[in-house]
């Protein structure tokens, strides 16, 4: 059973930038906007909707539109559910795995999965290195991950110079006695 609704990602078109199957058009690749875009309650439960509606015999193109949908959700929950619906799109259907590709990188980056955001996106740069929404959320991730793993060192530096400092005082205590 097919859908009616418009393919997902023709829908989202945001100022100069127009996503078109993965990516292959657009005049800017700034896309961090789309981390914080989620679909209005009411859109989200039209695709929802749908997707209930088709049940057992749900298509393609229906699932990849809810997936969308609820990758774009500000709810790690929904985020979740969008990233196991495009996994599973991924698996079944090699033809739509291209498109699979960025939304799975988005998702799993929106989750914190960066090792799992880059995978995917760099699956999709081997394969379009032109597409510039993909190299912008390598752009993203590679921060993130920098940015993170700089909060990492700290948090580790000042755990080793608390112990540092318990450990003199420590020392010191046991001196006097």
């Amino acid at each position: 059973m097919g859908s009616n609704l418009p393919y997902a990602a023709d829908a989202e078109s945001y100022g100069t930038l127009l996503i078109v199957h993965g990516g292959e058009r657009g005049e800017s690749a700034d896309i961090s906007h789309l981390c914080r875009s989620p679909l209005k309650p009411a859109e989200l439960q039209v695709l929802r909707a749908q997707y209930e509606k088709e049940g057992d015999y749900v298509g393609v193109q229906t699932k990849f539109n809810y997936a969308w949908g609820l990758i774009k959700s500000n709810t790690r929950q929904e985020q979740q559910e969008g990233v196991r619906l495009l996994s599973e799109i991924f698996k079944s259907a090699r033809e739509r795995r291209r498109e699979c590709l960025y939304y799975l990188a988005l998702g799993n980056y929106k989750l914190g999965n960066y090792g799992e955001a880059r995978r995917y996106n760099d699956l999709l740069l081997d394969h379009e290195p032109g597409n510039l929404q993909a190299a912008s959320l390598r752009t993203l991730i590679d921060d993130k991950v920098a940015k993170e793993g700089l909060v990492g060192v700290a948090i580790l530096g000042g755990v080793a110079l608390a112990a540092g400092v318990v450990g003199g005082l420590i020392m010191k205590g046991a001196r006097r006695r």
